[in-house]
């Protein structure tokens, strides 16, 4: 990875923004986890600076107090090798973030590809697996099944494969079930997925490294490949962690729990803008 666009968490607070929060505001008053700004400032603060350690320049979206979860820059858009597609979020506190994600990539002459329109559609449901196929996911709640088949023509339109699927609510988007890790190789919670989808993958070559359900519901998965043998995953996925190092990856895995428990994973916090090619 050469360019990884963030955000500033500067806004960042816990509210009701779907599944994954639900669980940690319901469970609570049980759990006893709080949210502190500060600690989640410094858990961002160790990621980026694993970023520019491994080579990687950061960009950075423009924080506002009005869209305090843009920082999960994911989701408002997606980058391509034909531009950025514009997302359309469905959930009411992230709605807007398009805004900052347009004025990014117009300050940056980077090119707009295209716009999500035809229903509700968000970036980490769009996972891009190699050169030539992209896997598209949409669960109702957050993408829908209108917008993902959209996305999914637009790239059928640059001679790419593209493949919708639906998944469950509890994952939030498919980067929650499938990431890729290295050349043919996924990182991915295979019990989770369409029999159909498994069945896809292995046929265009995939193997899997896979991580059980009680990782991946809080978001194991979640994880960005440095490249270079280098994964940037997180401290609550132990298992996957070891299964990575085992293979000869080199892993780190900073504690991002003020993210994790309000919704999102080290995925969701970054949109890689450029990668060298396979």
């Amino acid at each position: 990875m050469r360019d990884v666009l963030l955000g500033k968490p500067e806004y960042y607070r816990w509210v009701e923004a779907g599944p994954l929060i639900g669980r940690t505001l319901a469970n609570a008053h049980k759990t006893g986890v709080k949210f502190d700004l500060q600690t989640a400032m410094a858990q961002h603060a160790e990621m980026v600076s694993i970023y520019e350690d491994n080579g990687v320049a950061c960009h950075y979206l423009e924080a506002d107090p009005v869209l305090h979860r843009n920082f999960f820059a994911r989701d408002s858009s997606a980058m391509t090798p034909w531009g950025a597609l514009i997302c359309h979020m469905q959930l009411k506190v992230r709605r807007a973030d398009y805004v900052t994600a347009i004025r990014f990539y117009q300050e940056k002459a980077i090119p707009i590809w295209n716009f999500a329109t035809a229903g509700h559609f968000e970036g980490g449901d769009f996972v891009i697996l190699e050169p030539g196929r992209v896997l598209i996911g949409y669960c109702g709640e957050r993408s829908e099944k209108e917008g993902a088949e959209q996305v999914a023509d637009f790239v059928r339109g640059e001679g790419w494969e593209a493949v919708t699927a639906p998944i469950s609510r509890e994952f939030v988007h498919m980067d929650g079930l499938v990431v890729p890790l290295a050349e043919k190789l996924l990182v991915a919670c295979v019990d989770a997925l369409e029999p159909w989808l498994v069945a896809q993958l292995k046929e265009w070559g995939f193997d899997f490294v896979d991580v059980p359900y009680r990782e991946a519901k809080n978001l194991g998965v979640n994880l960005v490949a440095l490249g270079n043998g280098k994964v940037l995953s997180m401290k609550g996925a132990s298992e996957l962690n070891e299964k990575m190092r085992a293979l000869g990856f080199t892993v780190y895995d900073p504690d991002m729990s003020m993210f994790t428990l309000g919704g999102g994973g080290v995925h969701c916090l970054c949109q890689a803008l450029c990668r060298d090619a396979l």
